[in-house]
């Protein structure tokens, strides 16, 4: 179905403002996926909280013009689908997985904000930890030195109470 040019501005302002947010934009071709394959891939993308679409390209290359995601404009070529993401590594992890699963379904290219990348690119990019899992080991490794420092302030206490308590039962010992 064609779209007229008002629904056309429509997708270039939606995509738009989704590119505006975006730290990553990761480029596949879908061909000779069936519609339960694509289903499975958009309920993943939206439990990841990525923006994924089948897009014109005609409409997504006047998205991307003026964007620091402007070099993959050369990249869009075929029948692709787009995943835009706020998190860097959350939309290249969730196309990265399905693809492995998916032999018909390839990724062709990303970008982070000034920064192109090819498929192999993408696919390191997936390898690395998303912000929640870095957060959470760093957060962890800021707990660290406050958790031993309170296992050993609570220490000193502990061991007095074992003293006496030896003690105790030490001197019980002997008046029997």
């Amino acid at each position: 179905m064609a779209l007229n040019r008002e629904a056309k501005a429509v997708v270039i302002d939606d995509v738009s403002a989704q590119l505006a947010q975006a730290q990553s934009v990761i480029l596949a071709e879908y061909r000779g996926l069936d519609v339960a394959n694509i289903t499975e891939l958009r309920k993943k993308a939206r439990d990841a909280g990525v923006y994924l679409r089948v897009l014109k390209n005609t409409l997504v290359r006047r998205s991307v013009a003026g964007t620091p995601f402007e070099m993959l404009a050369d990249k869009m070529v075929g029948p692709l689908i787009y995943g835009i993401s706020t998190d860097p590594v959350a939309a290249a992890k969730v196309m990265n997985d399905f693809a492995k699963a998916n032999e018909v379904f390839v990724i062709k290219a990303g970008a982070m904000p000034n920064y192109l990348m090819d498929a192999a690119g993408v696919k390191a990019l997936a390898s690395m930890p998303s912000r929640d899992e870095l957060l959470s080991k760093l957060l962890g490794t800021m707990q660290a030195p406050v958790a031993q420092f309170v296992r050993t302030l609570n220490e000193v206490p502990s061991k007095f109470v074992r003293t006496v308590a030896a003690l105790k039962t030490q001197r019980e010992s002997q008046s029997a």
